[in-house]
């Protein structure tokens, strides 16, 4: 029984940035009972039938929902009903049907029972895999799932009813078939025990500009229905029954952020220009097609990152050359004469659930990337002949993951002209020059030897996530070490400032598209370096943009050269922000 009625502060994962203040509603179905029994022999077709019946009614039932998910608002219609199609492929001669109607067969389990079995199997693998974005599409499965147990059992969904405005919407977790029904003029923020940075509820709630917290422990325990909730989307925090300064401040704060997102939207149509007249290129980086229109929206120059790992996703085979061809010319053409970056795979093949296993003891440091993609070249021929074909449309750069040394770069070329000379023989046209080849820069190694590469690339992208962590020792996800991430060590800054000045004078393009992109902290500092393009989030644009038109560069540089000077990274982190402070941010 809850007893504790005072303020009290939980804390869970940021996901979607802002304040939103409420009473609470709790969405909770509660577990689903599984019965769990074996058939006779003489009864296995018929039990198949069930699950067979149960697949359909759940198809339709997608379906349904699709239509109804067409009525929100912007990208998140879009979003939601590719989170939708994504369920009705995991539905479709899926490893999970497969999987339960062979358990039936062999185990003579009862459909229910069979699919739980096999959602456990699936689930434990994708827990193991080392990428949030993966591990995420674990808790798809999942939710598809609970779609044909619900069915199989008859058991009633009880969907988010008609809610009073401004509500917080409380539960254990959000399917899309929940977010998909969410009047976002109703409901002004999400909280949940479950879920991650990179699962639907997460992509749903930014699409739809909803502040959201997931995977607090314990939320349906401390909050009551009804309760007044504050989620702070940006720290992480949810605080239920507020007191009334606890309240007021948070009031503050809202405000505080409304005015700080209009100011910076005023930024949208104005350039990226420093006070000394130098003008910074700053684009977007986005993981799926939708958040095209948030790059767009806040002002970005193009597309300096395009994951293309989303093509490989909920899906049992691999993408052939004209689904990826389709997803790439869409972007392009989206993008209306700005640049997209395609980036070639980048998750190890351990990862592939089943199109690919190869086993890697550490997938970090394993078979991954480019490295994956040279040793399995069906995936990367496909991949290139895709991206040369989108190059056709618009402005195309291809970018190369985890490239360690320049023979790998020289593979990947001779295989980009195999693939053109393939399709000039289908008659299908290519530009001339074909699309530019970049290496990122995200291996210490390949910091080091940049010299080298870039005799061979025609552009870097610097992708500090991973450079950091390889220089560092740490994995930043692992919250023993985690405190050890730090963008300012000043082994990183040499490894950046080596990668730059190696570009540099081999008059070649060189971008930054890791996380200190997105950091107005930072900018002042990467532009010193030499930096003049910055690939980030979309929501980091606005606020980046702002901070570089009010630096000098030739102050900016001045610094970066006394912090380049230094060994001790405290005294660096002082140098930056001293800095910061002096010159407007």
């Amino acid at each position: 029984m809850k007893t504790d009625r005072g303020e009290r502060t939980l804390t869970g994962l940021a996901i979607s940035p802002g304040i939103a203040i409420g009473p609470a509603f709790i969405s909770d179905d509660g577990a689903i009972q599984v019965p769990d029994y074996h058939i006779a022999h003489d009864d296995i077709a018929a039990e198949r039938k069930r699950l067979a019946d149960a697949v359909a009614l759940s198809l339709k039932q997608l379906a349904k929902l699709k239509v109804k998910a067409a009525a929100l608002p912007g990208a998140a219609a879009e979003e939601a009903g590719y989170l939708l199609d994504a369920h009705v492929a995991m539905l479709t001669n899926s490893r999970l049907v497969r999987g339960a109607d062979r358990r039936i067969g062999e185990e003579r389990l009862n459909a229910e029972r069979a699919v739980q079995v096999e959602l456990g199997q699936i689930g434990s693998s994708f827990a193991a895999m080392d990428d949030a974005y993966l591990a995420a599409r674990g808790d798809d499965i999942r939710v598809v799932g609970a779609r044909l147990i619900r069915n199989l059992t008859k058991t009633p969904y009880a969907a988010l009813q008609r809610l009073a405005p401004g509500t917080i919407v409380v539960a254990e977790e959000l399917t899309p078939a929940d977010t998909a029904l969410i009047d976002p003029s109703r409901v002004a923020a999400l909280a949940t025990e479950l879920g991650g940075a990179e699962g639907h509820t997460a992509i749903m709630a930014r699409a739809l500009g909803l502040p959201a917290v997931l995977g607090v422990a314990d939320l349906l325990r401390r909050v009551e229905p009804g309760d007044t909730v504050i989620v702070d989307g940006g720290l992480g925090r949810i605080v239920v029954n507020p007191t009334t300064a606890t309240r007021a401040s948070y009031e503050r704060q809202r405000e505080e952020l409304e005015q700080e997102r209009r100011r910076l939207g005023r930024f949208r149509r104005l350039p990226a220009v420093t006070r000394d007249g130098v003008e910074i290129t700053l684009e977007a980086n986005v993981e799926l097609p939708r958040e095209r229109e948030l790059a767009l929206a806040a002002g970005a120059q193009g597309l300096g990152l395009v994951r293309t790992e989303f093509l490989y996703m909920n899906r049992h085979d691999l993408p052939d050359e004209d689904d990826q061809y389709a997803a790439y010319a869409a972007l392009v053409r989206g993008m209306d004469g700005k640049p997209v970056t395609l980036r070639t795979l980048d998750i190890g093949g351990d990862k592939l659930a089943g199109s690919i296993a190869t086993d890697s003891p550490n997938p970090a440091l394993g078979l991954r990337a480019v490295r994956l993609a040279l040793k399995e070249r069906r995936l990367l021929d496909v991949q290139l002949a895709a991206m040369l074909r989108a190059s056709a449309i618009g402005k195309v750069r291809i970018l190369v993951p985890m490239i360690a040394n320049a023979g790998e770069l020289r593979t990947v070329r001779a295989a980009m002209h195999q693939a053109a000379r393939r399709l000039k023989r289908r008659g299908i046209a290519l530009p001339d020059p074909l699309p530019p080849l970049g290496a990122m820069i995200e291996i210490p190694g390949a910091a080091l030897a940049a010299d080298a590469l870039a005799d061979e690339a025609e552009f870097f992208s610097i992708g500090t996530n991973d450079l950091i962590q390889y220089t560092l020792a740490i994995d930043r996800g692992d919250e023993q070490v985690a405190y050890l991430y730090n963008p300012l060590h000043p082994a990183v800054l040499r490894l950046i400032q080596f990668a730059v000045e190696a570009a540099m004078r081999a008059r070649i393009p060189v971008n930054l598209c890791g996380e200190m992109a997105g950091d107005a902290r930072f900018t002042a500092l990467l532009l010193g370096l030499g930096l003049r393009n910055l690939s980030m989030a979309p929501s980091n644009i606005g606020r980046v943009k702002e901070r570089i038109r009010t630096l000098d560069l030739r102050a900016a540089t001045q610094r970066a050269r006394q912090v380049m000077d230094q060994i001790d990274d405290a005294r660096i982190a002082s140098l930056v922000d001293d800095f910061n402070e002096m010159h407007g941010a």
